[in-house]
């Protein structure tokens, strides 16, 4: 093999490689797709190597936006928060939002239970106290309402 097919560009290249990133974890179509762009100098295969990879099931995006949601809920953080990150990820927000509604969560106790874990079961003592406690919760991604009943508890 001459050197310039050693760095021939093919689409098997392109996929055996994509297929090596999906093995680790998860991508987005959109960031697998610049993670290849970089990788291949922009190759007009990318999109079609894409396209196989998700109709022989090795790259999901719903798969992806499940498995964040879950992992953001393990850490407490709220549905703002985890629809933000996902949008600034690039990722779908039909789905997003679909999947944030079917994964049965009751944001109001999970804000509950992130607070009591960060301050503990006492009440805060003053409103500077208050203002901290309702700041961090929302920077978790809470809203006011589940703000409210996670410091009124």
């Amino acid at each position: 093999m001459t050197e310039q097919q050693l760095n021939e560009i093919t689409p098997s290249k392109i996929r055996i490689a994509a297929m090596g990133m999906l093995a680790g974890r998860e991508y987005l179509q959109n960031q697998l797709a610049e993670k290849l762009a970089k990788k291949f100098d922009n190759s007009s295969f990318i999109p079609e190597v894409l396209k196989r990879l998700v109709e022989d099931n090795l790259q999901s995006d719903h798969r992806f936006i499940e498995a964040f949601i879950r992992s953001r809920i393990s850490r407490g953080q709220g549905e703002t928060r985890i629809r933000l990150e996902l949008k600034q990820r690039g990722a779908n927000i039909a789905l997003v939002s679909q999947l944030l509604a079917e994964a049965e969560v009751d944001w109001y106790e999970l804000a509950l239970q992130t607070a009591t874990n960060k301050f503990g079961q006492s009440q805060p003592v003053d409103a500077k106290e208050k203002a901290k406690r309702m700041r961090f919760l929302q920077y978790r991604g809470y809203n006011f309402d589940q703000i409210n009943y996670a410091l009124m508890q």
